[in-house]
């Protein structure tokens, strides 16, 4: 009886070890999230005249980029800096900040209220967001590592320092970090806010 029992004893112990290593052995990249953090949003029931580009400049303070603000203006901080997107027109005067770029032209979309909203993404080499849509655009600005896009349209890739207007509302797609390092990315969005901000979807 005493040598079953140690035998049982010592089968319990490898298939515990077995999955131990199993664990071990999964990537890192499988065992972490992309992340998406929203760190500024808006409703608002009117926009300027299209086509629209997002402005995004650099302040001080949170404070000034608040007091800085238009109608269709964000302040947030967010990776160790403090600032303001604004949606409006080509080539318009920004808010007293550091220019930063100017992305679009955005895909046009028509609610009866619209959401503008900015999320900080990210996350270490391989980590993905699953197929979705959203009811509006998404406009992407990368700070670090490279960002990956797929859509039916195809795919598209950035680096630090640059910059790509989304796609129309509904489109399916994928965003992921693609890099060696790890990705940080800022994400303008106007959408229509009488539907869900993102919605499960499949790839064609």
């Amino acid at each position: 009886m005493k040598n079953h029992r140690s035998r049982s004893t010592l089968r319990l112990l490898l298939a515990s070890s077995a999955t131990f290593a199993a664990l071990l052995a999964v990537p890192a990249a499988l065992a972490q999230k992309f992340e998406i953090n929203p760190v500024a949003e808006k409703k608002v029931t009117e926009l300027p005249a299209g086509p629209w580009y997002w402005l995004i400049e650099n302040f001080q303070t949170l404070q000034q980029a608040r007091t800085a603000a238009g109608p269709t203006s964000l302040a947030a901080e967010a990776n160790g800096k403090v600032w303001l997107f604004t949606l409006g027109a080509k080539g318009a005067m920004g808010h007293g900040g550091s220019r930063v770029a100017e992305i679009g032209p955005v895909a046009p979309i028509t609610a009866p209220e619209y959401l503008l909203r900015i999320n900080d993404v990210g996350g270490p080499p391989g980590v993905k967001t699953p197929v979705h849509s959203h009811p509006g655009s998404e406009t992407f600005y990368v700070l670090s590592g490279q960002l990956d896009q797929k859509s039916p349209h195809g795919e598209s890739r950035l680096d630090a320092g640059q910059a790509m207007p989304g796609h129309g509302p509904g489109m399916p797609m994928q965003v992921s970090s693609s890099g060696t390092s790890d990705l940080k990315a800022l994400v303008m969005f106007v959408v229509d806010a009488s539907k869900p901000f993102s919605s499960p979807a499949t790839m064609p």
